[in-house]
């Protein structure tokens, strides 16, 4: 390597004089290659100089110029921290390299641009090979799906205990989060069992399998909670009494051998807040588990619940009211999502009743959501096809 010797620096000095366009341009590109001129070693006055040019004269200069020294900019280890700073607080076009993957920028500068900055950065930053958990928390401060999304499918971002927490409570409103929040290693058996009570069909199977979760406890907390909301007393740590759901069986049985059992029934009887034994009308009429029903009643988008129905011949009005009224049966918060409800009606509408009867005869030998709503889904697009 040999000393610039060559570069007169009066010269450039003299070329910043020009106030064009045209002659910054030219000056940032000239200064910009000597920058990063491998054959060329620059004292640490000289670098300053180059630094000093370039960050003053950065915002002067076309767009194309800008990203191209971004994009030199971006892996250099010792690049002038103004110089990177300025860049990567410049337009998304040119940021988006330096956000993504200078080592310069330190947390407190990064959490300055999500906060101050556009939805472009965010998302960038939220793509950075390594995230902290401080500036995690500034993501998903944002309250964006995208980028809090982004964050989440980011491996290496770092996410503290207490923000998992706060994404797993925001799962049960937020679908988009649920996928890349159950695919994180960091998530813990703990949330999962959490996130299982309002994830689909086939996230549910994810968690069963991947966290080593008893599927039929999860099942046996399930009755236990309705057991508490309709009053039914239990054991405690001890047996619990299921003398009255036996009572419960016993009478939907008698009400199907006398052909009682009726879309009109059924919704009186969630009126009444007699949740078990509207598992048991549904159970009777369609041949299904009285376990599985009860699944479909706390099961999220109420897909289940609408093939159900739809095969048992029910009237979309009809369906509308059980629905409804199922949801108030969950615990927590009674108020129904409508786009959930606009969602599970254009479902219902879609479902021909010869596939619901489909689904529901292989609900009787194996009853596996997830291959049931494959189903219904090649069905739907052998239909439009």
């Amino acid at each position: 390597m040999t000393e610039p010797e060559h570069i007169d620096f009066n010269d450039l000095i003299g070329l910043a004089r020009d106030k064009s366009v045209e002659g910054r341009t030219r000056l940032v590109q000239i200064v910009g290659d000597l920058f990063f001129d491998t054959d060329i070693v620059l004292r640490d006055a000289e670098r300053n100089i180059m630094s000093d040019i370039l960050r003053q004269l950065i915002h002067d200069v076309e767009m194309k110029v800008r990203q191209q020294l971004a994009m030199r900019m971006a892996d250099e280890n010792d690049a002038p921290r103004e110089l990177v700073s300025a860049l990567a607080n410049d337009q998304i076009e040119v940021a988006h390299p330096i956000l993504t993957q200078s080592t310069i920028l330190q947390d407190m500068e990064l959490i300055e641009i999500v906060q101050h900055r556009t939805y472009g950065h965010q998302l960038a930053i939220a793509m950075r090979e390594t995230v902290s958990e401080a500036v995690s928390d500034a993501l998903i401060d944002t309250g964006n799906v995208d980028v809090i999304k982004t964050l989440l499918e980011n491996e290496n971002a770092d996410i503290s205990g207490k923000a998992m927490e706060y994404l797993v409570e925001q799962s049960e409103k937020i679908d988009d989060i649920q996928v890349p929040l159950i695919n994180r290693n960091d998530l813990g058996p703990d949330l999962a069992k959490r996130m299982y009570w309002w994830v689909s069909a086939a996230l549910r199977k994810h968690i069963v399998e991947h966290y080593s979760i008893d599927e039929a406890g999860l099942d046996d907390k399930i009755q236990d909670t309705i057991l508490d909301i309709l009053g039914i007393p239990g054991g405690g740590t001890g047996e619990i009494n299921t003398a009255p759901l036996r009572k419960s069986q016993e009478l939907a049985e008698k009400l199907h051998d006398a052909d009682a059992i009726t879309p009109q029934l059924m919704i009186q009887t969630l009126r009444q807040g007699e949740v078990v034994l509207f598992e048991d009308l549904l159970s009777q009429v369609t041949g299904l588990r009285s376990n599985l029903i009860r699944r479909f009643v706390f099961e999220p988008g109420g897909e289940g619940l609408a093939i159900a129905c739809r095969a048992a011949d029910i009237a979309k009005a009809d369906f509308a009211s059980i629905f409804l009224l199922s949801r108030s049966a969950r615990p927590g918060d009674k108020v129904v999502d409508p786009n959930e409800v606009s969602r599970v009606l254009n479902f219902f509408d879609r479902i021909k009743a010869e596939t619901a009867q489909k689904v529901v005869k292989r609900w009787h030998l194996d009853p596996d959501f997830l291959f049931a709503m494959k189903q219904v889904n090649t069905e739907q697009r052998g239909a439009a096809e």
